[in-house]
């Protein structure tokens, strides 16, 4: 059986930039004893096989560690830091102790290999003092959208994880120089912009590519969201038309309808008003038969008066005409009297009108009548 001797210190544990050697998919040791390959190495032990070969087997004092940790969390993260590293590697961590590191502002580098973390909360992207974070040997499946926050970042190993693919926002970390996305399902495009990461040089190539990549998948998203953006634009019109279209045909249905009600009340008020007309007819027959009697008793009024009028003025005209004559006889009468009887008969004016009053009274005494006349008189006297 192959001696093995275990070293516990610190200091010979390997570091997680080194625990890439092709031994850690190796599925045996030499001297036989089964490793799982799904196996999670989150506290390395440092074995020397007598065949001086390195291997990593998981911890048997887990127990340990967790009665040193709090849900994950470490509890004294100021003993962790030298200078400006943090060294947070091996511990057991399930997620970050977001908190508890932004207390300390001038810890640039951070190294976060080698735990359990799965995923990065959203409050880790506001450490923004950090310039290198080491996060390879974990179980991220995903970044964080909010990571173009970390505009200071220059340095991001994401080495030996589950990511298939990054954040838009990825393109936004323009500090970033250097990169490492190996050992990653990496979906092919950003798989072909990464490759390799093998040296220096490839990483600071690797973190170039793949922020262009994003760039453009950035600039396309844009566009694809200014178009998603357009297309919904387009349905809010065309919706808004449909409801302009649906309240003009409800308003004028509710037009129509309020005239057919207006319709419908003018014949019901016109078949009222037609029912009470009938009822009323006779009424106004009778009231008709009597204005028509009134009218003809007016007419006959009327006519009756008429002649009786014309009788009047008639009359009243005659009277008047023989007044005149009579005034005019007796004005006659007293000239001729005067011119007779008076000292004036002598006058000019009366000689004419004696003349003629004789001549008249010569005529007269000639007709029939008047001697008639003046023999009933005498007759009278005697």
């Amino acid at each position: 059986m192959p001696f093995l001797s275990q070293n516990w210190a610190r200091s010979t544990v390997p570091k997680p930039s080194q625990i890439r050697q092709p031994l850690l998919g190796q599925s045996r040791l030499t001297s036989g004893l089964p490793l799982p390959a799904h196996s999670r190495f989150s506290h390395c032990i440092h074995l020397l096989l007598c065949t001086e070969s390195e291997v990593f087997l998981p911890s048997v004092t887990s127990e340990e560690q967790h009665v040193k940790m709090s849900k994950g969390k470490v509890e004294n993260i100021k003993d962790k830091i030298d200078g400006n590293e943090l060294d947070l590697s091996l511990s057991n961590l399930t997620e970050v102790p977001v908190k508890e590191l932004a207390a300390f502002p001038k810890a640039t580098v951070l190294d976060l290999s080698c735990n359990n973390l799965t995923i990065l909360n959203p409050e880790f992207c506001s450490l923004t003092h950090l310039i290198k974070v080491d996060l390879s040997k974990n179980q991220l499946v995903c970044l964080p959208e909010e990571i173009w926050q970390l505009r200071n970042l220059q340095h991001l190993d994401l080495y030996n994880n589950k990511l298939k693919m990054l954040p838009l926002g990825f393109s936004q970390l323009k500090s970033l120089k250097w990169l490492d996305l190996k050992d990653n399902p990496l979906e092919s495009t950003l798989a072909k912009a990464a490759g390799d990461c093998l040296d220096e040089k490839q990483c600071k190539q690797c973190a170039s590519r793949v922020l262009q990549h994003m760039k453009v998948l950035q600039e396309e998203a844009e566009k694809e969201r200014e178009l998603k953006l357009l297309k919904e634009r387009e349905r809010e019109k065309k919706k808004e038309a449909k409801q302009r279209e649906k309240e003009a045909r409800e308003k004028e249905a509710q037009k129509k309808k309020k005239a057919e009600e207006k319709e419908r009340k003018r014949k019901e008020y016109q078949a009222q008003m037609a029912a009470l007309a009938a009822q009323e007819q006779p009424k106004k027959k009778k009231e008709e038969k009597k204005k028509r009697a009134a009218q003809n008793q007016g007419k006959k009024t009327a006519s009756a008066s008429v002649p009786k009028a014309k009788r009047s003025i008639c009359s009243l005209f005659f009277s008047l005409l023989l007044k005149l004559l009579l005034l005019l006889i007796v004005g006659v009468a007293s000239v001729i009297a005067v011119c007779q009887l008076t000292e004036l008969r002598k006058e000019a004016f009366c000689v004419p009108l004696n003349v003629h009053f004789e001549e008249t009274v010569r005529w007269a005494q000639g007709l029939e009548v008047v001697q008639q006349v003046i023999q009933k008189v005498s007759e009278l006297r005697t």
